[in-house]
């Protein structure tokens, strides 16, 4: 029996669906997946003339000590979500994800309102959302909406003043997002929708997992698929490079997203 026929058996009797997205989930919609130093230069070739990283950029510390450069990496971002339309297989899930009758969730480490744009209604972003901002020098826990724009130099990749500030206290503004030793992140949004995720899948019967895209650079999204599948195996892993499950615990696709889906599921 080939993978493909496997996990559609899978689908076939789900009673509740859980999407696990990563990064590769965005990838047919022409989203970087900034993996590895080479994939992240060639999507933001001045980064590469100033041998920045993607892990080095992505630090809280530069709004503080260069905030042109951190807003001019993260609003260039912005601008690039807010003008991506998701590709059919963000459709294809919300259309089969109608027919469980238990329901269908969304967990993802993307920050970039994908799920959300495709209409999908609860969605857990267990590291934040680039659309959504909070204070820099924590004056307020609160959190509000990136309703602002952020002018980029396309050559320096800097922000051009005046840079988003927080409504209260008049200063820096950041994004809502969980970056790479992060402890001023705040989580309360995060939080109230990954406590309704586990509220959910408490009643859940015959959970169904559909891993997207997930490596295991920042293993967040695999390690929430293997727990929520751990007492069926019902896990499918989609994943081009590292499609492996351990213990055999499911069924895994080495192809990416796009593809698959459109073999899976019915249209």
């Amino acid at each position: 029996m080939s993978d493909l026929v496997r996990a559609a058996e899978l689908l076939d009797g789900a009673g509740a669906l859980l999407i696990c997205a990563g990064a590769g989930m965005g990838v047919d919609s022409g989203l970087p997946d900034f993996r590895g130093g080479a994939g992240f230069w060639r999507a933001y070739p001045p980064y590469a003339r100033l041998g920045l990283r993607f892990e080095e950029l992505a630090d809280p510390r530069h709004f503080a000590e260069d905030p042109e450069l951190a807003w001019g990496f993260y609003g260039h971002r912005l601008e690039l979500y807010r003008r991506t339309v998701p590709h059919d297989g963000f459709r294809l899930l919300r259309e089969f994800g109608t027919r469980p009758p238990h329901g269908t969730r969304v967990f993802t480490s993307n920050v970039d309102g994908q799920f959300q744009a495709a209409g999908f209604g609860f969605v857990a972003e267990a590291h934040g959302s680039i659309h959504h901002l909070q204070c820099l020098a924590g004056c307020t826990d609160a959190i509000w909406p990136a309703d602002m724009d952020v002018v980029v130099d396309e050559e320096t990749m800097r922000a051009v003043p005046p840079l988003p500030s927080c409504p209260r206290c008049g200063g820096l503004a950041r994004p809502n997002i969980l970056m790479f030793g992060d402890s001023s992140w705040v989580p309360d949004r995060s939080q109230a929708q990954l406590d309704e995720l586990t509220a959910w899948r408490r009643t859940a019967r015959d959970l169904v997992v559909v891993e997207l895209g997930a490596g295991q650079a920042v293993p967040t999204v695999r390690r929430y698929a293997e727990l929520a599948s751990a007492a069926s195996g019902a896990l499918i892993r989609i994943n081009p490079r590292e499609p492996e499950i351990r213990h055999g615990r499911g069924v895994s696709i080495a192809a990416g997203a796009l593809d698959t889906l459109k073999q899976l599921l019915p249209r």
